[in-house]
């Protein structure tokens, strides 16, 4: 016959087995299915966005991740005062130079604004004919090259008549010859008020912008110069002035398009990461709301205990679940017995009732033995006050009588 085990062999084996696995280093981490999954989303929202990492809460786990070598992308401050990921995309779009052909460019007149005429003065026809002859006297100065004479007698005319454009214009176009485009651009401005539609407004404002380098502006009144009243001298000007502005224009949309590329995908960015802050604030309250959602279901739960306060037990089974919950803190339960006719305990029961605050980590439990007398004939009281000390669901001690003394200095003792 086989020889029966005796009960304790197989407890002794199993307890021998531990030891041997404790010597080794073996540890052993059971994680239910549910925190595996919390874990696994966690991941994939550090995947999502890296910057995560850089809460103060998770500051434990980023030093783990950089213990084993990672690296955690660090954080820059943004414009707002705000920390945002480091990323390509912050980086400012630095514009390069555009060749372009300015040799006949020439440094801005800034001499002070010519006289102009009253728009809105109504003009006589006796002043009329006197701007017409101070006007044939400048376009001779114009032919024998006296350019500064003919400037003062343009003017004398357009102070005469003050609403013809067409002397701003011309005067424009001898400032032109003087190599005064800021002058000759005041002018064509001036005609151009006058009259919207000058084609020779336009066109001298267009040749005084292209002197000035203004390329874009220049072939923008050239073109609308040409359609009012083409000439070849507008063409000829244009073949200089549209090739610097078609780069200037393509350079323009280049770094637009980039400028707009860089929005979207900071605005797309930015989308991901309130999404990925939203998610973890979903996680967050989700775990909150099982957490409350435990501990209402769990009348064990160690929020019950009430630390801090008296917890006064009227039954065998309300005293079990306290107990119990007791036991899977590991903390100590202390079951004070008492009568309102006794004495000793209308002596020694303020004190019980201030030690909760000077031990927040003890569950001080209070029983009547008049109204529990079930609780008080389980744990065969027969004088009162009792102090009955409990850890792990066993009776570790008790003190019977109101000695204050001795009452405190077990509580030191069990409670740590």
């Amino acid at each position: 016959l086989r020889k029966k085990e005796k009960p304790w062999t197989k407890e002794w084996k199993l307890t021998k087995l531990r030891h041997r696995e404790r010597e080794s280093g073996v540890v052993r981490t059971m994680m239910d299915t549910e925190k595996l999954e919390d874990l696994k989303h966690f991941v994939e929202l550090c995947k999502e966005n890296p910057s995560i990492l850089q809460n103060p809460s998770l500051t434990f786990f980023k030093s783990f991740l950089e213990s084993l070598g990672a690296q955690v992308p660090p954080l820059v401050k943004s414009e707002q005062g705000g920390e945002e990921h480091h990323d390509e995309l912050d980086e400012d779009i630095i514009e390069s130079d555009v060749e372009l052909d300015n040799t006949d460019i020439v440094e801005p007149d800034n001499d002070p604004p010519q006289q102009m005429g009253n728009f809105t003065s109504e003009v006589t026809d006796e002043n009329r004919d006197a701007a017409q002859i101070s006007k044939a006297k400048a376009l001779d100065a114009i032919s024998e090259g006296k350019l500064d004479e003919a400037i003062n007698y343009l003017t004398e005319a357009i102070l005469l008549n003050p609403t013809s454009a067409i002397l701003y214009a011309t005067r424009a176009n001898v400032f032109i010859k003087l190599k005064k485009p800021n002058a000759a651009i005041r002018d064509a401005d001036a005609a151009l008020k006058v009259n919207p539609d000058s084609a020779k407004g336009y066109k001298v404002r267009g040749m005084a912008r292209a002197m000035l380098g203004l390329w874009k502006e220049a072939a923008s009144d050239l073109r609308v110069a040409s359609m009012i009243d083409f000439d070849e001298e507008i063409a000829e000007i244009l073949k200089k002035v549209e090739p610097n502005a078609h780069k200037i224009e393509e350079h323009c949309r280049t770094y637009q398009r980039l400028r707009e590329e860089k929005k979207l995908r900071k605005i797309e960015r930015d989308s991901q990461r309130r999404q990925a802050e939203q998610k973890v604030a979903n996680l967050k309250s989700k775990k909150k709301e099982q957490q409350s959602e435990h501990e209402a279901s769990d009348p064990d739960s160690a929020s019950d205990l009430n630390y801090g306060k008296i917890v006064g037990i009227h039954s065998v089974s309300e005293l079990e679940m306290k107990l119990n919950a007791v036991s899977k803190a590991s903390r100590l339960a202390i079951l004070y017995f008492t009568a309102t006719w006794c004495g000793p305990c209308r002596f020694i029961s303020p004190f019980y009732t201030s030690l909760p605050e000077k031990y927040p980590k003890v569950a001080f439990l209070k029983a009547d033995i008049d109204e529990a007398r079930d609780v008080a004939s389980r744990w065969n009281v027969s004088s009162v006050p009792a102090f009955f000390f409990i850890k792990n669901g066993k009776e570790v001690d008790k003190v019977v009588g109101a000695d204050k003394n001795s009452l405190e200095k077990k509580i030191a003792q069990y409670a740590g």
